[in-house]
């Protein structure tokens, strides 16, 4: 969404991430601008869509939206920490976001040199980009930026993990998505850590 303030206009970039709490895979990041005429009735906190509709509200937000998503995968979590690497994700999600830009406003009849862009992170903390960014908790339940954020990245990380399921057959990557499930410790007691496990996760042989 956008605001004017005297002769700027101001850009809402919204972030989320998706996957820190999962034993394996990667962590996921995504930024969204929306555009003023985005149908807002199809967003929501990405957990309380059904996977039906957060696809569909998937297709439009790229469709729309200005957006970037980006993954860091397990051995960089287990390097710098899960923290440090999903902010990473909304820095390299916001960069790929940055190169859409000019087009994007050129596209939706925005003047892009008045272009002031401002942020709002779900949590509570920021990712390093070079604009003011707040950051509150459960802003994927309140702001239509976060959302389409919390959407775009738990889409894009739900089917990675549909597709290690395939190359890692076993583990049940496409129902439990790497969490912590009952049947996720069972399986690693059996078979132990596939080649996309977060070590530093706790996982222990015994």
């Amino acid at each position: 969404m956008l605001e004017m303030d005297s002769d700027k206009i101001i850009l809402t970039v919204g972030f989320d991430e998706a996957g820190r709490g999962p034993l394996a895979g990667p962590v996921s990041a995504s930024a969204v601008i929306l555009p003023p005429d985005f149908p807002l009735e199809i967003l929501n906190d990405s957990k309380k869509l059904t996977e039906k509709k957060r696809l569909a509200a998937e297709s439009i937000i790229k469709e729309k939206a200005c957006w970037g998503i980006a993954l860091v995968d397990h051995d960089e979590i287990d390097r710098i920490n899960i923290l440090k690497a999903s902010l990473l994700a909304m820095k390299n999600a916001y960069l790929q976001l940055n190169e859409k830009l000019p087009l994007w406003c050129k596209q939706n009849n925005i003047d892009f040199e008045k272009c002031v862009l401002s942020g709002i992170t779900d949590g509570i903390y920021n990712p390093e980009v070079p604009f003011e960014c707040r950051c509150e908790p459960k802003a994927d339940a309140k702001y239509p930026q976060v959302m389409a954020a919390s959407i775009l990245a738990k889409t894009c990380r739900d089917r990675l993990m549909v597709e290690m399921d395939k190359k890692y057959p076993g583990y049940g990557y496409a129902k439990h998505k790497g969490y912590p499930t009952k049947q996720h410790i069972e399986v690693l007691k059996k078979l132990g850590p596939s080649p996309i496990q977060r070590m530093t996760f706790g996982y222990k042989k015994d």
